[in-house]
């Protein structure tokens, strides 16, 4: 069998699938590194690791995002089950994590953070890859508005703490259930009258959900979006008060905002405060690098007691690219503190390993007896400033030479002494340094 570009699929290796990519060292220290910043913040701010299945009942989402949203339409996997059961893998992280609030019924306010892949069928692209992942948090149980800067201000200091700086915030309302329905029979009214103005897709769905309008990318749909009314200046008094009371709380936490009555994020289940964060130094159009809001109607939706929420998910591939364009986050040196050479049968460095392992020091051995000059040779090219070297002298006296890498000094020490040392320095040192 082949593939269309004529290869024999059969006798070739298989590869990653399109749409995906593997994270492999040392571009995987950089991960951790994020994981862990993120882990760190959520923390301090009260949140729980929370980890749902990476499937899920279709409804979760046909629910939750809505049927005739694009994610569900057009890019979510979704299959049925050898028992019949119709399923989809995740395209985001909200809806399953306020699925599992449903189900197991936590005290209020609930707070969780995820770090968790997503899968989209979509057209891959740098950052943007049909397995991606995300990390995020999620609040359930309070509508206060301060919650809200609480949230905004997490990821705002997230990507402080990631050392970018080139990135801007977009704010916006989308009201609730006493002001958005005339606003949007306000908004079909007007997009009627341009409807032979929209692109193909637009003209022909235009009705079922008219907000996706401002989504759209396309010249022609920007065109009509930009002289259409604006939900913003529509608000009840509660949606009023409550905007006015979040952008107060942003601008008491010096986090920079810019209102955008275009802002609606594509998904059915927002509702009042919906923001977005865009990387400045990404060169493309897809300069997103998270974003979210409130999500009021969601827990109801999936069968739930109607229940306020709010979060955001942000990207970890897309982050990843903010950071190589301002040039922060390098990898993380995982290079070995030592390397052990020992060339009377291994059983010394085997030990000498794991006792420097056990004590914090990141510390490497060569294997399959291979000689002294191969084993220092394999210490250079792991980047180890220290060699730890057992040979038959060393053996019977129960010593080890510690020889600088660099400038070939070294000195002999008992293995017992620089243990000691090694666990009350937090680091291996050759004797008089």
């Amino acid at each position: 069998m082949s593939d269309e570009s004529g290869r024999d699929e059969a006798s070739e290796a298989p590869r990653s699938p399109k749409g995906t990519h593997d994270v492999l060292p040392p571009e995987s220290a950089r991960w951790e590194a994020l994981i862990a910043t993120f882990a760190q913040l959520a923390t301090r701010h009260g949140f729980g690791l929370a980890h749902t299945p990476a499937f899920e009942d279709a409804r979760v989402f046909r629910r939750g995002i809505g049927d005739a949203s694009e994610i569900v339409n057009k890019e979510m996997y979704e299959f049925e089950d050898r028992s019949g059961r119709r399923l989809a893998l995740r395209p985001e992280g909200t809806a399953p994590i306020v699925r599992a609030f449903v189900q197991h019924h936590p005290g209020v306010p609930w707070r969780v953070w995820y770090v968790t892949p997503a899968f989209r069928y979509e057209q891959a692209q740098a950052g943007r890859y049909r397995q991606h992942h995300q990390v995020g948090v999620e609040v359930l149980g309070t509508e206060d508005p301060d919650v809200d800067v609480e949230v905004i201000s997490l990821a705002h200091d997230f990507y402080v703490a990631l050392g970018l700086t080139r990135f801007t915030l977009r704010l916006n309302s989308l009201g609730d259930l006493e002001c958005r329905p005339a606003y949007l029979e306000e908004l079909r009214s007007y997009l009627a009258s341009h409807e032979t103005e929209l692109c193909d897709e637009h003209a022909t769905t235009w009705s079922r959900n008219p907000m996706r309008v401002f989504d759209c990318k396309r010249e022609t749909c920007r065109a009509v979006a930009d002289t259409a009314p604006r939900l913003a200046e529509r608000l009840c008094a509660p949606c009023t008060a409550h905007l006015a009371r979040v952008t107060a709380g942003l601008d008491a936490a010096g986090v920079a905002w810019a209102l955008d009555g275009r802002l609606v994020r594509g998904l059915d289940y927002y509702t009042r405060t919906t923001f977005e964060f865009t990387g400045t130094a990404l060169e493309s159009a897809s300069d997103a690098i998270g974003g979210g809001g409130r999500y009021d109607l969601l827990a109801e939706a999936l069968g739930g007691p109607p229940t306020p929420g709010i979060g955001f998910g942000s990207g970890i591939e897309r982050v990843l690219l903010a950071c190589d364009a301002e040039g922060v986050l390098p990898a993380a040196s995982r290079d070995p503190e030592v390397f052990v050479v020992d060339v009377t049968g291994g059983e010394v460095a085997r030990d000498l390993v794991l006792a420097l392992r056990r004590i914090g020091i990141r510390a490497a051995r060569s294997y399959d007896a291979r000689s002294m000059r191969a084993q220092l040779k394999q210490a250079d090219r792991a980047g180890a400033p220290l060699a730890l070297i057992i040979g038959p002298a060393e053996l019977e006296s129960l010593t080890v030479v510690v020889r600088d890498l660099a400038s070939g000094v070294q000195s002999a020490e008992p293995i017992e002494a620089l243990l000691e040392r090694a666990a009350a320095d937090g680091a291996v040192r050759a004797v008089g340094s």
